[in-house]
């Protein structure tokens, strides 16, 4: 199930910056390293390791770019931030995960943290994204899932798309952040055929298993909205405050995006309000069916009242001779067969009327 709370967080009273040192955590494990350079519309890889230690001094001219997959150990920070002197507070967000999105700007630089949503073993999972601007031709990606989203950029890349040699960073930046928002619209998709097969279930065979479902899925909507709907205003204020990277000729392309994260945004709203009507179908539902056994019940005991109330007459068996006030069907010939034939014509009366009510 989705965690609605994921953030790690440093000691209370920590200093500012602190997870961002490499002494002062142990070495979990590195992250996979690529880089890159494009230069007059070609691509080609770097030696990463170099890369991260050294910075993109060494490359005259076009763009470098720096990805991490995975969550970066201690040392890999520490050694981005030197190489590319990143601030420690952007190297701590991408320490500890479970970050709202968000952009920050510090001295000739660029922090854009998004969340990217995918689909794990039958539930959603937020992966957190980092993209650093450094400059205007580096640009450093950390992502921390197992698999990289970003090979389709690099065969953009490989394929001349000119937009990258023409916008520089500033479009290399937008394209990862375009990328990443995009993730969500599969996500919504599976979400959507989930609702359309619970909301079947809910009509034809409701059961508690349908519920737990019902609950999951808003589950899920509530930590997609709460991590997806900050995207939107990172991609407004990219287009509204005065960065020299992001030019007007690069508006274009954030409305896009912009634009996709309010289809995103509305979709969630719409599912949610999906979700939260299946509940009230559910119970529905329930309660017509509680209904449906109740009337069945109370037919066969409406029924049942009259034959008790003629059995229990004739089981009285006052049978004195002398006595003018016994019950005279008692010794009849033919008493016991006609007994039964005016209590069935009495179910079937009472059967026919029912119908007739449409309460059959």
């Amino acid at each position: 199930m989705t965690r609605l709370f994921e953030k790690t967080y440093l000691k209370p009273g920590a200093a500012p910056g602190h997870g961002a040192h490499a002494s002062e955590h142990p070495h979990t494990g590195d992250a996979t390293v690529s880089a890159w350079h494009y230069h007059h519309e070609q691509l080609s890889e770097l030696d990463a390791q170099r890369t991260l230690r050294d910075g993109a001094g060494a490359h005259a001219g076009g763009l470098v770019w720096l990805h991490l997959q995975g969550t970066p150990s201690s040392q890999q920070l520490h050694a981005m931030g030197e190489a590319f002197g990143l601030h420690p507070l952007a190297l701590e967000d991408v320490r500890h995960q479970g970050q709202r999105p968000k952009v920050d700007f510090f001295e000739g630089q660029l922090v854009a943290i998004l969340r990217q949503p995918r689909h794990h073993n039958g539930s959603v999972e937020l992966d957190q994204v980092n993209v650093f601007m450094v400059g205007e031709r580096v640009v450093i990606s950390v992502h921390s899932g197992e698999h990289d989203p970003f090979a389709p950029i690099r065969e953009r890349m490989r394929s001349a798309n000119r937009n990258f040699n023409r916008l520089g960073a500033a479009y290399l930046a937008y394209a990862l952040m375009d990328t990443v928002i995009d993730q969500a619209f599969p996500v919504l998709e599976h979400i959507s055929g989930r609702l359309e097969t619970l909301e079947e279930t809910v009509l034809d065979q409701p059961d508690r298993n349908t519920l737990n479902q019902i609950h999951i899925l808003r589950r899920e909507l509530l930590v997609l909205r709460r991590q997806l709907w900050p995207t939107r205003d990172v991609i407004a204020r990219l287009m509204r405050d005065d960065l020299e990277p992001f030019t007007p000729e690069l508006f274009p392309y954030l409305r896009d995006a912009h634009d996709h994260t309010i289809q995103i945004m509305d979709l969630l709203e719409s599912y949610r309000e999906m979700a939260a009507t299946l509940i009230e179908a559910y119970m529905s539902a329930i309660n017509q069916r509680s209904n449906d056994v109740m009337r069945v019940l109370t037919i066969i005991a409406t029924i049942f009242i009259p034959l008790t109330f003629l059995v229990g007459i004739y089981g009285m068996n006052f049978d004195n001779p002398d006595s003018p006030w016994s019950m005279p069907e008692l010794y009849t010939y033919y008493g016991y067969p006609v007994v039964w034939l005016v209590m069935l014509s009495v179910v079937a009366g009472m059967l026919y009327f029912f119908r007739r009510r449409g309460w059959l």
